[in-house]
């Protein structure tokens, strides 16, 4: 991973010959947002109302992870597009999330994610593909 410097620098370099591009920022997306700086990993619900499945994942990049989900994967996700995020739950660690993700793949955490998305449809299901 580069430092915020060398970001700066390569943004910055005199060789590149076409458009002016515009200043680099020394501020990351996750130090502009600020959260996402302390909680590193996510746990996600995702559910798919043309087949009526969930999924639970965990991942350190939940918008590239629900992209693979509904545009790009090749995983078993892929036949029951497209999917909608119904809960998101932040952790600062790797060890938290996986446990987490774990516990909502037993049986009492299917029982506590199955309200979650019953709460979610309930509110929500106007609004669904």
């Amino acid at each position: 991973m580069r430092d915020r410097a060398g970001v700066a620098r390569w943004a910055h370099n005199p060789k590149v010959v076409g458009s002016n591009p515009s200043p680099a920022t020394t501020e990351t997306l996750s130090n502009s947002w600020g959260f996402l700086d302390i909680m590193d990993f996510a746990v996600y619900i995702l559910y798919s109302n043309k087949s009526n499945r969930n999924y639970t994942g965990c991942t350190s990049n939940l918008i590239q992870r629900f992209y693979s989900h509904n545009i790009f994967g090749k995983d078993s996700t892929r036949l029951y597009r497209p999917w909608i995020i119904v809960h998101v739950e932040f952790y600062e660690t790797k060890e938290e999330a996986l446990k987490k993700e774990k516990y909502y793949k037993s049986g009492r955490g299917s029982a506590n994610k199955k309200k979650i998305i019953e709460n979610y449809l309930a509110r929500w299901a106007h609004t669904l593909p």
